[in-house]
């Protein structure tokens, strides 16, 4: 069997993971604009918004699960530590990346929070990467990484005191931390003949999110206590199927199947979605640098999907 014979099944399973994650990416892309809608519609808060979609999404995908054709899986099991370690660390870090997103939204803004968020997660993701899973970036990462370096610093350093508020930059870091561990976690499991199947990893790692984020948003309250809960559980059930139940599955399913940095840089269709969005539909302002950035940002995006298409 010749080399190019070994190949060629490697370019369209990338292919394939591209369009899963370019389907995640604008889905996400709608989250803090629905979060917005959810702040304004009443007093809900991101704990509570973060626990919402978490057990919303669980119960759907765990509906949908049971009603799917039973596939007969052959890899073997992994073992019970490393599984329970796996499982826990998606969890945490998907609490975090949800929770400190949505406090962001409400602190500096949807265009703001999502660029910020997502325009850092792919440089940690490039170095959890080399570090930790041995992946080489290339020219191709190397240039997205770099333009997400350049559109952050559009970003912060070209808006004038007031548009970007500290505790937003400061809990949209956080939120990018999360990401990242999720990023790398997903595509470690990815590459293992035991790995978990995309479903059961979504389904656990929501499960154990809205088991960690369920007392602190007792604390701050699960239902809005003034204006229209209509309007807010119906924006939050909007959250939990389509941009969680849809687009989780999706992106493990996309992540497994490239780098992480591309997974992660892939992602930045997100910000420039909901930038469009915090414009178009919230009417947030639209300054110099934030277009500039999301530009940018958008250009990485395009530089890495051509690389990894051509791998």
């Amino acid at each position: 069997m010749s080399t190019s014979t070994l190949v060629r099944p490697a370019v369209p399973a990338a292919r394939r993971g591209l369009g899963y994650l370019t389907v995640t990416g604008l889905a996400w892309g709608t989250t803090g604009a629905a979060a917005e809608l959810v702040y304004r519609a009443g007093d809900l808060g991101p704990m509570a918004v973060s626990f919402w979609r978490h057990l919303g999404g669980l119960v759907l995908l765990l509906a949908f699960t049971a009603l799917r054709p039973k596939r007969t899986r052959i890899a073997k099991a992994a073992p019970v530590r490393r599984r329970a370690l796996l499982l826990g660390g998606v969890g945490i870090g998907m609490a975090v990346f949800q929770t400190a997103y949505f406090a962001a939204v409400e602190a500096t803004g949807v265009a703001a929070a999502t660029l910020l968020t997502l325009g850092s997660g792919p440089i940690l993701t490039a170095v959890g990467s080399r570090l930790l899973l041995g992946e080489r970036l290339g020219r191709g990462g190397a240039l997205a990484v770099a333009g997400a370096v350049t559109g952050l610093g559009v970003l912060v350093l070209g808006n004038g005191a007031g548009v970007i508020d500290p505790a937003g930059v400061a809990l949209s870091l956080l939120s990018a931390a999360g990401y990242a561990a999720v990023t790398l976690l997903g595509r470690a499991t990815g590459r293992r003949s035991d790995g978990e199947d995309p479903f059961t990893l979504t389904m656990w790692s929501f499960g154990i999110g809205a088991a960690l984020l369920f007392v602190p948003a007792w604390f701050e309250g699960l239902a809005p206590s003034t204006g229209d809960p209509v309007r807010t559980f119906a924006v939050i059930g909007y959250l939990a199927v389509f941009t969680t139940a849809l687009a989780y599955p999706l992106y493990f399913a996309g992540a497994a199947r490239v780098r992480a940095t591309t997974a992660s840089v892939m992602m930045l269709i997100e910000p420039v979605t909901a930038a469009f969005l915090a414009v178009a539909v919230l009417r947030e302002p639209l300054t110099v640098a934030t277009a500039a950035g999301a530009v940018v940002l958008l250009g990485s995006i395009t530089a890495l999907a051509l690389a990894e298409s051509r791998r």
